[in-house]
């Protein structure tokens, strides 16, 4: 059943459209920031692993934090985390306009994942509450998908626009009205929080040992390919990572009120979603690291003429949400999934297959089409799925799973591709045909990470709640 309204402004219509516009926030902010890298390394005199770090911060807090974001949404109210999340998200946006060295801009992009890890579940639980499971929900999620895909093309467009008229800085600026703006008026057009679950705790050990856990895993593959993977640095933070996620694992087996729910992962949706979120960051989520650094470092293109290249594609991906959305009236998200997938596995093979056909951005395009409308399918059904059949107290933390995934399987499949890349190049760095090839690799093996992502979507199995108990779990169909 869905959450009814209050009175006052508070409409599903105006409560839908900000949810959308927090998406179109968190989406923007993954892609402003890549046509802005080359500008800061040269202004703050930021060098290439710190470089890296002004990206990689960024996932790092978000990632690791997600689990703890959902489980406040669930405990502590999701319009208060809505609003929460988008104030430190608008501060962190300002400090890291104003950062004089890299020190501070890392540290302002990790807030800045801290304010969308508190973020993200609470929007994606506010939506699985407020709008009952079925079609009037799968509407939901395409209109806030679509969002996602406007925030892509926006990024990628703003991004360039801003770094090559007024400077670097304000691709962070231009996020602080906005995220400032959605935080006053989540207060009049979200549904207020009720009173707090008598007898639920916090659960605070297994909510530091899974962040601090999580946070070290992420960044363990984040800096894998740069450390060395034998190195000991890495073996050392990978030891604690895995120590830290067993210390969580026997803490919510003994909790009485556990942070997670491993009952939750009996939910086929949402055990099929925490693979597909993995698979999909892996193969179409590293499209934007790849394509933006050949377009500027293969064709010598200015940050704005790559904004620009992203465009047609996120047209498309648009394109690729309704289409989707058409689909869910009448065939299952397993489905919608299969054939998104499969779309994606031939687009991405077919943009290596033309890499070495021409050196210009028209023999891509046909692959770059056929993959952005695979993204956008499958980007609306994964989320269906990943909320079918969950509790509605569990909510939040069941959108943390999910996107805690999707942040792992981005981390972990672009340390793959990259070292793939690379090892392609390895024996002549500085060839600029070997870079190529390195890059042709990669792509195969994105390719690779799609077709694996139709075998888990064939899998999937619809659930059911079984409420004989207080917890109202859900078990296998």
């Amino acid at each position: 059943m869905a959450t009814s309204f209050p009175p006052a402004r508070t409409t599903p219509r105006l409560a839908l459209a900000l949810l959308a516009m927090s998406q179109l926030i968190i989406a923007m902010d993954a892609t402003i920031i890549f046509v802005a890298l080359h500008e800061m390394g040269l202004r703050l005199q930021i060098n290439a692993q710190q470089l890296q770090w002004v990206v990689s911060g960024y996932t790092v807090a978000f990632g690791g934090c997600l689990l703890l974001g959902g489980r406040a949404a669930d405990l502590l109210g999701r319009r208060r985390m809505y609003r929460l999340g988008m104030l430190v998200f608008a501060l962190a946006s300002l400090v890291g306009g104003f950062s004089a060295n890299a020190g501070v801009l890392v540290a302002a992009r990790a807030a800045q994942g801290l304010g969308a890890a508190i973020l993200f579940p609470a929007t994606l639980a506010l939506i699985n509450t407020l709008y009952a499971e079925g079609p009037v929900r799968n509407r939901a999620l395409a209109i806030w998908s679509m969002a996602s895909a406007g925030g892509l093309a926006l990024g990628t467009l703003l991004g360039g626009v801003l770094t090559q008229l007024l400077g670097w800085a304000w691709v962070l600026w231009v996020l602080v009205p906005l995220a400032a703006g959605c935080a006053w008026l989540a207060g009049h057009w979200l549904p207020r929080d009720g009173a707090r679950a008598v007898g639920r705790s916090f659960d605070l050990w297994g909510c530091l040992s899974v962040t601090f856990g999580g946070s070290l895993l992420v960044t363990t593959l984040v800096q894998g390919p740069e450390w060395g993977w034998a190195a000991p640095a890495t073996l050392a933070c990978l030891g604690l990572s895995v120590l830290l996620l067993a210390v969580f694992v026997l803490i919510e087996k003994h909790s009485a009120d556990p942070l997670m729910h491993f009952g939750l992962l009996r939910t086929p949706g949402l055990r099929a979603a925490i693979g597909l979120t993995m698979l999909f960051m892996s193969s179409f989520g590293v499209q934007y690291y790849f394509l933006a650094l050949y377009y500027q470092d293969g064709y010598g293109w200015s940050p704005l003429q790559a904004g620009m290249a992203f465009l047609p594609p996120t047209l498309v991906c648009t394109l690729g949400i309704r289409i989707a959305e058409r689909m869910l009236a009448a065939r299952s998200p397993r489905q919608v999934l299969a054939w998104g997938l499969a779309a994606g596995a031939l687009g991405i093979a077919g943009v290596a297959a033309a890499l070495p056909h021409g050196s210009g951005y028209w023999p891509l395009l046909p692959g770059i089409v056929l993959l952005s409308l695979g993204q956008g399918m499958t980007w609306t059904a994964m989320w269906i799925v990943a909320g079918q059949g969950v509790p509605a107290a569990q909510q939040g933390v069941a959108s943390g799973m999910a996107a805690t995934a999707q942040q792992i399987g981005g981390a972990l499949g672009l340390a793959l591709l990259v070292m793939l890349a690379n090892a392609a190049r390895a024996a002549a760095p500085a060839d600029s045909a070997q870079a190529l090839q390195g890059l042709i690799h990669a792509q195969y093996g994105a390719a690779l990470f799609a077709a694996l992502g139709v075998v888990v979507a064939l899998r999937l199995r619809p659930a059911r709640l079984d409420c004989s108990s207080d917890n109202c779990l859900p078990s296998d169909a």
